[in-house]
């Protein structure tokens, strides 16, 4: 389903993605993880249309993110780190609003609206603000809103942060019941270690740009010889404290020519 080959992202003498190659198949859960500033986002972004690579090949269901954009964009959802639903809205116009952007014949609007606020338990909800909603709803609702229409591929970028276990473990079970229901291959970042051991089939790990190792969870401890993927993790990636304001600092940096670039 998605085919990266050689993939590089320079902006001016900085390197964010270096040269990294993997695939992720059709129906799989897929987790690319690594620590802040690593090249998660940028990856994802060139894998979205958002960002043109500076070389190397990206295939999303055999199409080219730049050649065939408007196609390729009908084929995935996505949720963002940063929330994006109108909290003046309700739930049920977001959603009615994402369809309609989205072309999804009205018949099949109402029926697939009210089938994804029921399976995320929002459906007594749906009439209210969304500003009104707690952190955790907002999420259920954005990943919700981004499988509206039907999509092949959803992308998750760190769609847990800063949600509570027992809202992290209902989300969880919805996405892995929507996986395996209608055959959405989904493509996830997290910093939960716990999350992905759970629920990814393969994990591709990514430092400095660089992809350091691919596999199951269960192959990643073995070549790490830890017990946990959170111990192959930094045993892959190091224990060393990131800096949080530097990284930032790239991701502006990287925004702003990106933004530039799109003028």
């Amino acid at each position: 389903m998605i085919q990266v080959e050689h993939l590089v992202k320079r902006f001016g003498e900085f390197t964010a993605v270096d040269d990294i190659s993997f695939e992720v198949r059709r129906g799989e859960i897929f987790a690319f993880l690594g620590p802040n500033g690593a090249g998660k986002t940028t990856t994802i972004k060139m894998l979205t249309t958002l960002a043109r690579p500076t070389s190397g090949t990206v295939e999303i269901d055999g199409l080219d993110p730049n050649g065939s954009s408007h196609e390729v964009r009908k084929r995935f959802g996505i949720v963002f780190q940063d929330p994006s639903l109108d909290g003046d809205l309700t739930a049920y116009e977001n959603m009615e609003l994402h369809g309609v952007l989205y072309h999804v014949p009205r018949k099949v609007r109402v029926e697939r609206i009210e089938q994804l606020l029921r399976l995320f338990e929002l459906w007594e909800r749906g009439n209210q603000q969304v500003k009104l909603f707690s952190g955790g709803m907002k999420r259920r609702l954005e990943i919700a809103r981004g499988l509206l229409h039907t999509p092949k591929i959803l992308f998750l970028d760190e769609p847990t942060l800063g949600l509570d276990p027992q809202t992290r473990n209902q989300l969880w079970t919805q996405v892995k019941h929507l996986n395996q229901s209608e055959g959405v291959t989904v493509f996830l970042t997290t910093h939960y270690m716990d999350e992905a051991d759970r629920v990814a089939q393969r994990i591709a790990v990514i430092d400095h740009g660089k992809i350091v190792a691919q596999g199951s969870p269960q192959e990643l401890k073995q070549q790490t010889s830890r017990d946990s993927l959170e111990e192959a993790f930094l045993a892959l990636t190091g224990s060393t404290i990131r800096d949080e304001a530097a990284s930032s600092t790239d991701q502006m940096r990287q925004f702003g020519k990106l933004w530039g670039n799109r003028r």
